[in-house]
C-alpha cells in the first residue's frame, strides 16, 4: 500500500543518510516519540553516523534535542553511543544517556510534559531549526495520519524551520481517525478555555498538519516501536493496588465520588499496571482514562468491558499486545483518542474532569514532600514526566512505591528528601504494601504519624518515630513541620557511604 499519496511530498522521498544531512551542528532538533513509541527509526542512526565520522575527523557535532517524552535505542540510544546530544528535554529512560547526563555531559533539562510545547512557542529554548516526525501515511491533501504517539509533533510541526518525515508501515493504515489534534491554542494574553466537558470529546482534527514548503526530505521505514516490558505483578504491588482500591471503594460510600469512579490516570510502570489488573477483578463499571499512556491493562481494561474510553498522548505496550492491538485497530475507534501532550496533560482539563492521578515516587519524607527524580538528590533517574500535571490538579491523587529497596537496605520512607518534586500542597495519599496514608486535610506532624505508622516498613519505623519525636521535643518554638537540621539526611548520607540507611 502506498502511504506517501501527496505528489509534492512524494517527490521528496530520499535515504535516510540524505535526511539526515539537513540536521547540522548545533541545531535544535524536536523529534517525535513518546515513551517509546512513535519516534523516528532511521534518520537518528544515519544521523549518529554522521555526528561519529565528524567526531573522527575531529570536528564538534553535537544536537539539542528535544523530544514528547522518552524515545527508543533508534533515537537517544544510537545519539548517546556517539555523544551528539549538548541538550536535552523533557524525558529520558535510556541508560546510556542517563548516564552521560550524570556524569555532566549532556545538560538535561526536566520540564513538565504539558509545558515543554509553550516553553519551545515562548522562546525558552531558541528557534526549533530540525523536525523529524513519524506518522503512518500522508494523505494526497498533505494532511499527516498520526501514528501510535502524538505528543508534541503539532508544536515541532509548527515552529521547525526545516522537517523530516519519517513514514512507518509497521503502524496500521488504519489509524486514521484515531487522534484528535487541537489546533486552538493560543499564547497569553489571547489565551481560550480548553472545553474538554468528557474524557471521548473532540476538539479537534484527525491530522496533522506540515507546510509543504519546509519539508525537506520524506523517508520510508517498517519498523516496530520500542518493545516494553512489564514484570508480573508481585506480592508488593498486588498488596498495594489492593489497599488503593479498597480507598476508591471508601471514596465512593462517602458520596465523593460516583460507583463508575472519575477518569483514571496512571504513570508507567509495574505498580500502576497491577492497580489497573485490580480494577479488572473489582466491581467498578464503566470507567473512563484522561492519562498520558495507555498501557497493557489499560488497555485489557477496555476490552473487557470495565472501561468505556481512554484519552491519551500515547501508547506503551509489549511486543505482544502492540501486534493484537495493530491487528484490531478498527474495534478501538470510537474508544480511544490520543491528543497532543499539551491537551492530554493540561491542567485545566484535568482539574475540570476531576481526575484520579496514581504515580510512582522514588521516596517521601514523614510529612508528604515526595522525590520522584532523583537518587540522593544528585543522580536523575528517568524526569519528572507527566506526574506534576496530574498530581497538583487531580481531584485525588496517589503517589505509590514499595516500602524499601536494595533488598530492603533503603527506605521508602526518610526523615526529610533531599529532592522534592512534589510538596506536601499536592500530596493527597501515600501508599506502600503496608498501608496507605490519607494525608488531605491534615497538619504535618498528623501526617508524620499517619505516614509512618502505615506506610513505613517496621524496619524503619521506630527510627522514624525516633526522630520525628526528637524533632519536635527540641523545637519548642519550631514545631509547625519540626526538623534536626543535623541529621535530617543522615540516612542518605549512609545510603552514599554504606549502601544501606
Amino acid at each position: 500500500m502506498n502511504r506517501i499519496t501527496n505528489p509534492t511530498l512524494a517527490a521528496k522521498v530520499t535515504t535516510p543518510d540524505r535526511a539526515a544531512e539537513h540536521i547540522r551542528p548545533g541545531d535544535t532538533v524536536g523529534m517525535s516519540g513518546f515513551t517509546g513509541a512513535g519516534h523516528p527509526k532511521a534518520v537518528p542512526a544515519a544521523l549518529a553516523e554522521r555526528i561519529d565520522a565528524a567526531h573522527t575527523a575531529g570536528e564538534d557535532f553535537r544536537i539539542n534535542l528535544l523530544t514528547g517524552a522518552s524515545t527508543g535505542e533508534e533515537v537517544d540510544g544510537e545519539l548517546a553511543r556517539v555523544n551528539g546530544i549538548a541538550k536535552r528535554a523533557p524525558f529520558v529512560s535510556d541508560p546510556a544517556l542517563r548516564k552521560q547526563i550524570n556524569a555532566g555531559d549532556v545538560e538535561y533539562t526536566d520540564t513538565h510534559l504539558s509545558h515543554l510545547a509553550q516553553q519551545v512557542w515562548f522562546g525558552f529554548h531558541g528557534s526549533l531549526d530540525v523536525a523529524v516526525i513519524e506518522v503512518a501515511a500522508i494523505l494526497p491533501n498533505g494532511l499527516l495520519v498520526p501514528g501510535s504517539s502524538v505528543g508534541n509533533n503539532k508544536t515541532w510541526l509548527d515552529l521547525a524551520d526545516k522537517v523530516i518525515l519519517e513514514v512507518n508501515d509497521w503502524h496500521p493504515r488504519e489509524y486514521e481517525g484515531l487522534h484528535d489534534v487541537y489546533y486552538g491554542t493560543k499564547l497569553p494574553p489571547h489565551r481560550r478555555p480548553i472545553e474538554i466537558l468528557d474524557p471521548l470529546q473532540r476538539i479537534g482534527d484527525p491530522y496533522l498538519r506540515v507546510d509543504p514548503d519546509k519539508v525537506v526530505a520524506v523517508v520510508q521505514t517498517s519498523a516496530p516501536d520500542r518493545d516494553n516490558t512489564f514484570a508480573a505483578p508481585d506480592d508488593a504491588s498486588e498488596a498495594m493496588a489492593g489497599h488503593l482500591i479498597d480507598f476508591l471503594r471508601h471514596e465512593v460510600s462517602a458520596g465523593r465520588m460516583p460507583k463508575s469512579l472519575l477518569p483514571l490516570q496512571s504513570g508507567v510502570g509495574n505498580v500502576a499496571n497491577a492497580v489497573l489488573a485490580g480494577l479488572a477483578d473489582s466491581e467498578f463499571e464503566h470507567l473512563t482514562s484522561y492519562t498520558e499512556v495507555i498501557q497493557d491493562n489499560l488497555l485489557r481494561l477496555l476490552d473487557s468491558g470495565k472501561l468505556d474510553s481512554i484519552s491519551a498522548t500515547s501508547f506503551s505496550l509489549t511486543r505482544e499486545v502492540a501486534a493484537e492491538f495493530n491487528r484490531n485497530i478498527e474495534s478501538y475507534k470510537g474508544r480511544i483518542l490520543l491528543r497532543p501532550q499539551e491537551i492530554s496533560n493540561h491542567p485545566e482539563i484535568v482539574r475540570r474532569l476531576g481526575v484520579i492521578a496514581i504515580n510512582g515516587m522514588v521516596e517521601t519524607d514523614i510529612y508528604g514532600h515526595v522525590n520522584s527524580t532523583e537518587i540522593n538528590g544528585s543522580k536523575m533517574i528517568n524526569g519528572i514526566g507527566g506526574s506534576g500535571d496530574f498530581a497538583r490538579n487531580a481531584f485525588l491523587n496517589f503517589f505509590v512505591s514499595p516500602s524499601t529497596a536494595k533488598n530492603g537496605a533503603l527506605s521508602a520512607i526518610v526523615p526529610m528528601v533531599p529532592h522534592v518534586d512534589h510538596t506536601e500542597h499536592d500530596v493527597h495519599v501515600i501508599v506502600t504494601e503496608q498501608g496507605i496514608a490519607d494525608l488531605r486535610a491534615t497538619a504535618p506532624n498528623e501526617r508524620a504519624r499517619r505516614i509512618i505508622d502505615t506506610c513505613a516498613h517496621p524496619d524503619f519505623r521506630d527510627r522514624l518515630h525516633d526522630y520525628h519525636d526528637r524533632a519536635y521535643a527540641r523545637s519548642t518554638t519550631a514545631r509547625h513541620a519540626p526538623h534536626l537540621l543535623e541529621e535530617a539526611l543522615s540516612w542518605h548520607q549512609r545510603a552514599a557511604t554504606d549502601g544501606r540507611m
